[in-house]
C-alpha cells in the first residue's frame, strides 16, 4: 500500500459530541491527522462537520472491517447516539477483528433530580404500554425510527417531535407532528407542553444538553416523564469528555508518529 502522510481517524458520528470532536481534532492536529466522520444518513440536512464526511451504512460489522482496512484507518471513536446500538456493536466487532484501537465517547446519562416524576423503563414497547393508564396527551421525544411501538394507542393523543418531516404518513392513530432541532430552550419547552396540554412526556435517556430542556420543563410543570434507559454497550475503553477523547487520539497519533506535538 502507498505510504500515508498522516494517521487516519474515523469518528462514528451523528451527535453534537461527534461534530465537536471532529472540529477539535482538525484544529488540534491539523494536517497531521486525517479526520473522517461517518453519518448514518437519517437526517436529511446535517449541520456542517469539519474534516471529511461519509454518509450511509457500512454493511454490518464485516463491511465496516473491510472499510477500515481499505481506508487504512488507524483509530476509531464511536461517538454515536446512546441508542444507536447496531453501529456500536458493529464497531466493537470490526475494530476487534482488525486490531484497530477504538474508543467510545459517551454522554453521561441524565439522573433524576428533586421534583422529577420519572417512570423508568427498559424499552419503547414498555413505555407505550404505560401510556393508556397515565396519559391523555403525550409528548414523544424518542427519535423518528422507533415510533411503531406507539402505533396502537387510540385513547392517547401523541405530539411527536421530529427533525425532518416524515417521508411517509406515520403509523400512529391520533397524533400531531412538530418539527424542531435542538438545542432547545427551557422556556420554549415549557410553553410547548402547556400549549399542547401535555400530561405525560416520553423520552429516551439520551444524556447531553441539547434536549434536556424538556426534562426541566416537565419538572417545573410537575408532568411525569416515562424515561427509557439506553441499551448497554459492549465493554471497551470509554470517556465522557471531549478533552478525554482528544487525549486518547493524541496518544494514538504519537504512537504512529503523526502530528507534531
Amino acid at each position: 500500500m502507498p505510504a500515508r502522510e498522516a494517521p487516519h481517524l474515523l469518528i462514528l458520528g451523528g451527535t453534537a459530541e461527534a461534530a465537536r470532536l471532529a472540529s477539535a481534532a482538525v484544529a488540534r492536529f491539523g494536517p497531521g491527522l486525517t479526520v473522517t466522520t461517518s453519518l448514518a444518513g437519517t437526517t436529511r440536512t446535517p449541520k456542517p462537520i469539519a474534516g471529511e464526511v461519509r454518509v450511509g451504512g457500512f454493511g454490518g460489522a464485516r463491511g465496516l472491517a473491510t472499510w477500515l482496512r481499505a481506508k487504512q484507518v488507524d483509530m476509531v471513536v464511536d461517538a454515536t447516539h446512546p441508542f444507536a446500538r447496531n453501529i456500536s456493536e458493529n464497531s466493537f466487532k470490526a475494530t476487534g477483528a482488525e486490531n484497530c484501537p477504538a474508543l467510545v465517547f459517551s454522554r453521561p446519562s441524565w439522573q433524576p433530580k428533586p421534583g422529577d416524576r420519572w417512570r423508568v423503563v427498559s424499552d419503547l414497547d414498555s413505555a407505550a404500554a404505560l401510556l393508556p393508564d397515565m396519559a391523555k396527551r403525550a409528548f414523544l421525544s424518542v427519535g423518528s425510527q422507533r415510533l411503531s411501538a406507539f402505533a396502537r394507542l387510540p385513547s392517547v393523543h401523541l405530539v411527536v417531535r421530529m427533525i425532518d418531516p416524515p417521508a411517509e404518513p406515520l403509523s400512529l392513530m391520533d397524533h400531531k407532528v412538530l418539527l424542531g432541532r435542538g438545542p432547545f430552550d427551557v422556556d420554549a419547552e415549557r410553553d410547548l407542553l402547556q400549549r399542547e396540554r401535555i400530561d405525560t412526556v416520553v423520552s429516551r435517556n439520551s444524556g447531553g444538553a441539547a434536549t434536556y430542556a424538556k426534562i426541566e420543563a416537565a419538572r417545573d410543570l410537575k408532568i411525569p416523564v416515562v424515561m427509557v434507559e439506553p441499551p448497554v454497550r459492549e465493554a471497551g475503553e470509554s470517556v465522557e469528555s471531549l478533552e478525554g477523547a482528544l487525549r486518547w487520539i493524541e496518544t494514538q497519533v504519537a504512537v504512529r508518529g503523526g502530528a507534531d506535538s
